[in-house]
């Protein structure tokens, strides 16, 4: 396979460690929102100049959104490793949705626009994942209409 494809494969697909943490908490991240009452629409929407990891759709009572939802994932070896990073606030996933990676999903997002010929309103969301897969364990966070720079 070609690096080039390999940058263009959904996270479930690609091999390897890191991809697969990414992977589960995709998985996380989609089952929790099915839980808040969204739909999922679809997941990895993947394009060759960008990816949205999920599109749901949030409905009120009088209205609906739609939400393009950033999955960041970091794993820990223990319970406690993971308390301890939460507690010192150390390295929060979400501060790794760097200026490219927002530049690569408003072209996604463009597109996903164009191709499902939407006009309604939108917002961009990011879930933070932390994950203990030894010990079966994560929590996610999630954080509405991130402002994209």
């Amino acid at each position: 396979m070609k690096h080039f494809d390999l940058l263009h494969m959904k996270q479930s697909d690609k091999q390897g460690e890191k991809n697969k943490i990414g992977a589960l908490g995709e998985e996380i991240a989609t089952n929790y929102l099915k839980r808040k009452g969204f739909a999922v629409l679809q997941v990895n929407y993947l394009k060759k100049w960008g990816e949205i990891d999920i599109v749901a759709r949030e409905t009120t009572k009088n209205s609906a959104i739609i939400r393009f939802v950033e999955v960041k994932t970091v794993s820990y070896e223990t319970k406690r490793e993971l308390d301890e990073a939460i507690s010192r606030g150390t390295w929060r996933p979400e501060e790794n949705v760097h200026y490219s990676k927002i530049r690569r999903l408003n072209r996604a997002i463009e597109s996903w626009i164009m191709e499902n010929d939407y006009d309604g309103e939108w917002e961009v969301d990011v879930i933070a994942v932390r994950i203990v897969p030894r010990e079966k364990y994560a929590t996610a966070k999630y954080m509405r209409n991130i402002v994209l720079g």
